[in-house]
């Protein structure tokens, strides 16, 4: 019984694989500020990859150059002043080349100023809720049927047969691509968090607290993310769904928001 469960599970694990998307590094993204977080990324993984080789070069060459069987003599001095000024100087001029384009990059990141559109998302226990502050438009996202049907115990579907699993929303947040987009995040009941890789944006929304982000998209498509903060039994639930389009797109998919509003508002 325990190995026909042993390559049950393993026969499980390499089907997923198969299956997933995989990845081993940080999107780009579709920002100029996500582009720029995976520049900063790949700078401090090659500082890092560089001072690995100088520290475990040199170490290996001391251990292979000064072991007892070619007659090595162990030093006499204590310490040296210049190796110690050496090793507390270098660190801190790579420190200095890491921290002064992180520090810009974080200013940028915290400048909402002056958006074209400013959209309050208000987190749920599990679902999101858009409101688009200018153009009285509101909705909420939940997780879409195909998903929500799936994951049912005994639902007898095949989830790796379900597009987008668990990632996809009955009503994504709609953006026109080269806008500048203003995110007020908050919570109704417990802490949340806006995650969407791609845009570069993970952001905590808090009860009490309105938290801000921005993004400007330079790509049409659909961004997909989730919430990353453990915030109930479904957490797992709750993805986020942005699509980018068109400016042209936009103005017309807002106006059948409000047309369908409208309509609602008078049948009731």
């Amino acid at each position: 019984m325990i190995r026909k469960s042993f390559w049950s599970l393993l026969g499980l694990s390499l089907a997923s694989a198969a299956n997933a998307d995989w990845a081993l590094n940080m999107p780009k993204g579709v920002t100029d500020l996500s582009v720029e977080t995976y520049n900063l990324h790949m700078m401090v993984f090659w500082w890092c990859v560089a001072i690995g080789i100088v520290v475990f070069g040199v170490m290996i060459i001391s251990l292979f150059k000064h072991r007892k069987s070619q007659g090595a003599k162990p030093a006499t001095f204590s310490h040296s002043t210049a190796a110690e000024v050496l090793w507390t100087a270098i660190p801190v001029v790579i420190l200095l080349v890491m921290a002064v384009p992180a520090a810009e990059t974080m200013i940028k990141l915290e400048d909402t100023r002056d958006p074209d559109i400013s959209v309050v998302v208000t987190a749920y226990q599990w679902k999101w809720h858009y409101k688009y502050q200018d153009e009285g438009v509101e909705f909420y996202s939940s997780l879409a049927r195909t998903s929500l049907d799936a994951r049912r115990k005994q639902s007898g579907i095949d989830v790796t047969s379900v597009e987008n699993y668990l990632l996809d929303v009955d009503n994504p947040l709609v953006v026109p691509r080269g806008a500048k987009v203003r995110l007020l995040l908050t919570a109704n009941d417990v802490i949340h968090s806006w995650w969407v890789p791609e845009l570069a944006i993970k952001k905590d929304a808090i009860p009490g607290i309105v938290n801000e982000t921005w993004f400007t998209a330079n790509e049409v498509g659909t961004y997909r993310g989730q919430c990353a903060e453990l915030c109930g039994k479904d957490h797992g639930y709750m993805p986020i769904v942005v699509e980018v389009v068109e400016p042209e797109a936009y103005t017309a998919w807002i106006d059948s928001r409000k047309d369908g509003d409208a309509r609602l508002a008078s049948a009731q």
